[in-house]
């Protein structure tokens, strides 16, 4: 088991809701110093009086987690802050359903730079430290999605796909180090995350809204994984026998999948008539 660090910091992005909200809420109630980012100042600012009121140590950044200049001064805030970054938690992230031809390019541009860019550049920014401190941990907030691809979120799946390469890759780079990489395999959870998606143009309803876990159970396991660091997790648990569904079912899959977009199109046409 990993002894934590007293006054470690945790840089957590996407966190002005959902899962990075409750991932700050819930570590600065372990002890950990906070740094938190993302584009809703009120949010951030809300989180933080909430965490320092409870006897935590918080602090923000309004921060595109699409603009390279914003990724770069959100390490140096953070490092200016609290000197070290002990963890990194790569949560912002964002998501779209629906026909990939109908997706807006603007929308698809975004997701590749939240989704998959901004992971690797604050990796990037933060290895280096963490490397000669011979500690730290870079903890990327992934999806089963990532081995399951299917339809409705062929950007969002590749994005997730891609998370995984890249955090079991360095992860058997860093082995050894002190260092550490893992990737957070998620089921659905209970988040804004699917109101978001809806909102966005062209964007629907998911169809795994209705299957979502609760963010306190992610928080457990993210604190199990802090702990007992390992390349990757599921959560729940039992998701693990999604590593095989590809495989053994990729055919079905091929074949019942497009009828949830295809029912999606009934639906909508209903809504529009209305």
């Amino acid at each position: 088991m990993k002894t934590l660090q007293k006054n470690s910091t945790a840089l957590i992005t996407g966190a002005s809701s959902g899962l990075g909200a409750a991932f700050a809420v819930y570590l600065a109630q372990k002890g950990l110093n906070v740094f938190l980012a993302a584009r809703r100042e009120d949010r951030l600012k809300s989180i933080c009086q909430k965490i320092e009121e409870s006897g935590g140590n918080a602090s923000y950044l309004e921060a595109d987690l699409s603009s390279e200049k914003d990724r770069e001064l959100l390490f140096q805030k953070a490092k200016a802050k609290y000197k070290t970054i002990d963890y990194l938690v790569n949560n912002a992230g964002f998501g779209w359903y629906g026909y990939y031809e109908d997706m807006p390019w603007e929308t698809a541009r975004k997701m590749a730079e939240v989704n998959m860019m901004a992971v690797v550049h604050l990796t990037k920014l933060c290895l280096p430290s963490m490397r000669k401190n011979e500690r730290g941990h870079i903890i990327n907030i992934g999806s089963i999605a990532g081995g399951l691809p299917n339809q409705g979120i062929a950007m969002y799946s590749a994005s997730k796909a891609f998370m995984d390469a890249f955090t079991v890759s360095l992860y058997r780079e860093l082995r050894g180090s002190g260092v550490h990489t893992s990737v957070m395999r998620l089921g659905p959870v209970k988040t804004e995350f699917y109101d978001q998606a809806r909102k966005r143009k062209n964007g629907r309803s998911i169809p795994a809204e209705k299957h979502a876990i609760t963010t306190e159970q992610v928080n457990k396991a993210l604190w199990r994984l802090m702990k007992h660091p390992r390349r990757a997790i599921y959560v729940p648990g039992w998701l693990v026998v999604s590593r095989y569904v590809e495989n053994s079912f990729g055919g079905i899959i091929d074949l019942l999948g497009p009828l949830l977009l295809k029912r999606g199109d009934k639906e909508k046409d209903q809504k529009e008539r209305k």
